[in-house]
């Protein structure tokens, strides 16, 4: 709390502070918190010069423990459209927004784009320790905010993306739909691809040695999974009977690839492979990318078709 006021108090010294913007038709200013809704806004906006793009998270950074500076709040507060995922790690965002609210910024919250699901439980998966205030609180179920995770979502959020990005300049929306189909097009195709993966693999069964940010992409596919932790896990170090119960898992049903996320320390799934002589191998959930990605320019389309590649071999 003490840091959230800190961070308010300087915004509005730096709002003060800062010269009055020059009114302008373009180019739209947009600050996406994470990299999927920066990567479909920049597809959407392709080469048209239209939109001035930028990303609060950096490159390499952890998505659940990204904590705003005074300059992201600046840049939220100068922006003609902010995009945020709304679920816990985002829960900084509406204090943001209700401390500026003569800014004109539209904020946008991909969870509201797709249908939500509860995070879940499953069978092995090492719970969240509780605190004495999580037990005495009554709280609502959490829903899963990495939405982004499903193709078929994510195709979603490019029309809508690209129907705000034209009520906010008309003038080049065809080229906004353009582009916006045409990035469809490969999310389609890849859609395509992951069913029929699925439909002629051996199993359908993958196991994570770490957090499970996939639910939604899982559903999409028919998928059952095993995991170490849920999806916005703080958890690091997981139970012994939880790194048995995987163990066991992996053997018993002859699991060909242990998996884990991008910017993973994949101790677990180390673990997991040294007891099983199973090979371990990256799934790329897509919320953030490398710096070295980063500046080559990688895409989620990029991302997702080597997923694609990598599910192959685990289904086999």
């Amino acid at each position: 709390m003490k840091r959230m006021i800190t961070l308010l108090l300087t915004l509005a010294l730096l709002l003060t502070a800062a010269p009055a913007l020059a009114q302008s038709t373009a180019p739209i200013r947009v600050v996406a918190t994470i990299f999927p809704p920066y990567d479909f806004v920049r597809a959407i906006a392709g080469d048209t010069g239209a939109v001035e793009l930028s990303m609060l998270l950096k490159p390499g950074a952890e998505m659940h423990s990204y904590e705003p500076t005074p300059q992201d709040i600046l840049s939220i507060g100068n922006a003609d459209l902010f995009l945020y995922i709304g679920g816990e790690s985002d829960a900084w965002v509406q204090d943001i927004l209700d401390s500026m609210p003569e800014s004109g910024v539209k904020a946008l919250k991909l969870m509201d784009m797709v249908p939500t699901v509860e995070e879940e439980l499953v069978e092995g998966m090492q719970a969240e320790e509780e605190t004495e205030e999580t037990a005495d609180a009554e709280e609502a179920p959490e829903l899963d905010e990495h939405v982004w995770t499903s193709p078929v979502n994510a195709i979603a959020m490019v029309n809508t993306l690209c129907d705000e990005l034209s009520a906010l300049d008309p003038a080049d929306a065809e080229a906004f739909r353009t582009n916006a189909d045409a990035y469809i097009a490969k999310l389609q195709a890849l859609d395509t691809a992951f069913r029929q993966t699925v439909e002629t693999g051996k199993r359908r069964e993958v196991i994570f040695g770490d957090r499970f940010a996939l639910r939604y992409f899982a559903a999409e596919y028919g998928l059952t999974y095993y995991a170490a932790f849920p999806g916005c896990s703080s958890e690091t170090e997981p139970s012994a009977q939880t790194v048995a119960f995987l163990i066991g898992k992996v053997q018993q049903d002859k699991v060909p690839l242990i998996l884990y996320p991008e910017l993973s320390t994949h101790k677990v799934a180390d673990a997991i492979s040294e007891e099983t002589g199973v090979p371990t191998h990256i799934f790329y959930a897509c919320h953030n990318l490398t710096a070295d990605e980063f500046a080559a320019g990688k895409t989620y389309v990029d991302f997702m078709t080597e997923n694609l590649q990598t599910l192959k071999e685990a289904l086999n």
